[in-house]
Order: C-alpha cells, then structure tokens, then sequence
C-alpha cells in the first residue's frame, strides 16, 4: 500500500527570513492525521534567507538530521562543534540528556534550502554527540544514516536507516524492503515514480506491505527514502 502526502498540503511557515514547509505537525502547524510515521516525527523543507538562521536553542531527546540541497549552513553547539555543512553533506546529532545549537546561513547573497529531520530515538538521557559527512558524490542509492553507522554511514539511537536516492534523468534502481517494516520516501528536488506512482518535488509517500521497491526518474530526481521500525 502506497499512501501519498502531496507537496501542496503540507503546512507552511512564512517569517521574512525563513520560508517553511512541514511534512508533519510542527509549531503552530496542526494537524492530527499527519503527525509523523512510525519513528519518524519532522521532515520540514527550510529555505534560509542569507545572513539568517535559527538562533541557539535547545533540544533533548531526538535524533536530528539536516540534509542541505543548496548553500551553506553554519552550526554552532553547546558540546563546542562549529562546523560548516554545503550541498550534498548531512550533519545528524543526537540531543539525548540535552544539547543548545544554532543552524545559521553564513552568506550575504546565497540563500540556504536544507531538510531538517526528526527521528525520536530508542533511548533517552544518552550523552548528546554530533557527526557530519559529505555525501555528495552518491549517485544511485546511497546509505547516509543507520543504527550502527555501516557502511560509512552516520549513527543515530534508533533502528532506522535513511537512505539518498540520486538519479539522473529516466535512471532506474531497486531497494529490497521487509514486511514488517514501514517506508517513507520524501522527493526533495526532480520527479520520479516509486512502484508506478508519480511523485514530485515535496512529495512524500508512506509504503508498507510493497514488494520490492522500485523507483524511476522522472527528472534528474532526488530523494530520501527511510526505513523505520
């Protein structure tokens, strides 16, 4: 079963430096129908106006994943990591027992467009640690995040993996999938179609019970496919 989430009626944030679109409820956005999958909790579509960014904050308790499209993101946390992350490079951070950090975009021209992903994780109170890695060079499917950080991947404290899916232009590949599990594919930028079902940019869709996931490129397509619990 394929349940699609349209790009268009996710819920929209609008300040005069940040232009917001949440997958699920998030902040003031509502909705109780699409309050997340499995373990997956926040997938929202930012675009950061240049010299801005989301002040020091804090968080505990969840595994966050920012996965940046177009610019650069400065980040800034409590545990003394000050880093710089560009297009194709994913930062993931475990908040466990607490962490305060700032995701600012540095340019005075360029605007930032990143996903920014919440995962809750399997404990709670575990030390807070961060990690970054470009991945910029995966083409096909690529494994960014995982449980034990396999195949060069990034850990986090959930039995969850999240896959990139690059794809040029009519490009075809496959991912096996297990029954018991869910999916969700979330099409960050080009169209493509998973199991014959048209999706575009800002879609998203939740698969369980697929056999075999197949997907092909519409336009040079990129995505996240998840694999939860």
């Amino acid at each position: 079963m394929i349940i699609l989430r349209p790009a268009a009626e996710r819920g929209h944030a609008s300040l005069d430096w940040l232009d917001s679109r949440h997958s699920f409820s998030f902040a003031d956005y509502y909705d109780p129908r699409h309050m997340g999958v499995s373990r997956l909790r926040v997938i929202n579509d930012d675009r950061v106006a240049p010299r801005s960014g989301f002040d020091a904050h804090p968080h505990r308790d969840m595994e966050i994943i920012t996965y940046v499209l177009k610019g650069t993101v400065e980040h800034k946390d409590s545990m003394g990591n000050n880093s710089q992350l560009k297009a194709g490079e994913v930062q993931v951070m475990s908040a466990g027992s607490g962490i305060v950090h700032s995701e600012y975009n540095p340019s005075a021209s360029e605007p930032l467009h990143l996903l920014q992903i919440w995962i809750q994780p399997q404990q709670s109170h575990v030390p807070p640690r961060y990690a970054q890695k470009d991945f910029s060079a995966v083409q096909g499917i690529g494994l960014l995040v995982s449980p034990d950080g396999r195949e060069g991947s990034l850990p986090i404290h959930q039995d969850a993996c999240l896959y990139l899916v690059r794809l040029e232009e009519h490009q075809q590949v496959s991912q096996p999938n297990r029954a018991e599990r869910t999916y969700y594919l979330h099409v960050a930028s080009g169209s493509l179609e998973v199991n014959g079902v048209p999706l575009k940019a800002g879609d998203g869709a939740t698969l369980t019970g697929e056999q075999g996931i197949a997907l092909e490129a519409g336009d040079r397509a990129e995505a996240l496919l998840f694999d939860l619990p």
